[in-house]
């Protein structure tokens, strides 16, 4: 740098008069490559312009309401103590949790803190990104509605979304929007619960998280590699394209759903008694998280009920867990097992 006149890298950025691409052209590879787009040299409408970023950003990361979060939830942060509380919510506040999140994570590593050491109710609209990357140890509680990507990188927290307490007596939840698109995106632990329909991509990319929902748009489940998700209600087009991995429940008492499905790698499987074990404790959790009408309509009529739900499985994941189960069985080596029938 010394021999170009440069005192420092921010002194040589965007210098492209001082590169010689003499030798580069010469190469019988690049001789006919034309450089001129990559090295221009952009004027500029200002006298004396910075070519490299020397002036910081304001985020506004100071008005963020998670600041006002992590003050209240301070004796948690510092000695795990529980904490509980509630306050209001509106659209301008987004990814709210997140930096609640990362204290957490600062704190107490990926591990978290026991489910519900922090759990706070707010009213009102959520902003996008409500509960992004949310960590083991937090429940975050909506009583009223948010936008998309609810939940995006779920890491182990909890996420109710329902209607506030003074909706109409009419008002029936799981014929109504209770959230926006793509929720739960690239989630890896953790659990949802919302009382009511949601957007499009409903768990894209999911591949650990439990969720409960009361019907979802298109393209459900699209990209799934883990996790389970229960709909109690109806889907969009193109359910399960792409899903690799991960079980989803559907309840089709009308018998409509296989119309919506995306057969390329997934199947239409009948529940077992784990399956309806795990599904009916799923359902009660939903219920007791969110008053869900439908949920207690069929929990309440639950032998019956049992019978209308359909199990999206991938089928090289199932081939996957068959052989797990099979060389734990005979007492055989699960990782060979495991690459045997990922590449069979």
């Amino acid at each position: 740098m010394a021999q170009l006149g440069f005192r420092t890298l921010n002194e040589a950025v965007g210098q492209v008069g001082s590169l010689d691409t003499t030798l580069a052209r010469a190469h019988w590879k690049a001789h006919k490559l034309d450089l001129t787009p990559v090295l221009h040299e952009p004027e500029s409408a200002f006298m004396n312009q910075d070519l490299y970023c020397s002036s910081s950003q304001d985020h506004g990361l100071d008005k963020a309401l998670d600041q006002q979060l992590i003050v209240m939830s301070r004796e948690a942060l510092d000695s795990g103590t529980p904490v509980r509380f509630s306050t209001t919510i509106s659209n301008v506040n987004r990814t709210v949790g997140t930096m609640l999140g990362h204290e957490v994570t600062k704190a107490y590593g990926s591990q978290g803190l026991p489910d519900g050491t922090i759990d706070i109710t707010f009213d009102g609209s959520a902003g996008n990104s409500f509960g992004a990357f949310l960590p083991k140890g937090i429940t975050l509680r909506v009583y009223g509605d948010a936008n998309d990507y609810v939940g995006k990188g779920l890491s182990g927290g909890r996420i109710v979304i329902r209607p506030p307490d003074n909706t109409p007596e009419n008002y029936v939840a799981e014929d109504n929007i209770i959230a926006g698109n793509v929720i739960l995106f690239g989630a890896t632990s953790g659990e949802a619960f919302l009382r009511g329909v949601v957007g499009e991509r409903f768990a894209v990319r999911n591949s650990g998280a439990h969720a409960v929902v009361e019907g979802v748009g298109d393209h459900g489940c699209e990209y799934m590699t883990g996790g389970r998700v229960v709909v109690l209600g109806r889907t969009g087009r193109n359910f399960a394209a792409g899903m690799s991995g991960g079980v989803a429940y559907v309840y089709d008492p009308d018998g409509t759903f296989p119309s919506h499905l995306n057969t390329e790698m997934v199947d239409l499987d009948q529940l077992d008694e784990d399956d309806l074990e795990w599904l009916h404790s799923m359902i009660e959790m939903h219920v007791d998280a969110t008053d869900s009408a439908v949920g207690q309509r069929i929990l309440a009529d639950w032998p019956t009920q049992q019978r209308h739900f359909a199990k999206v499985m991938p089928r090289d994941y199932k081939r996957v867990l068959q052989a797990i189960a099979e060389a734990e069985r005979t007492g055989t080596d699960v990782d060979q097992a495991v690459m045997a029938a990922a590449h069979g």
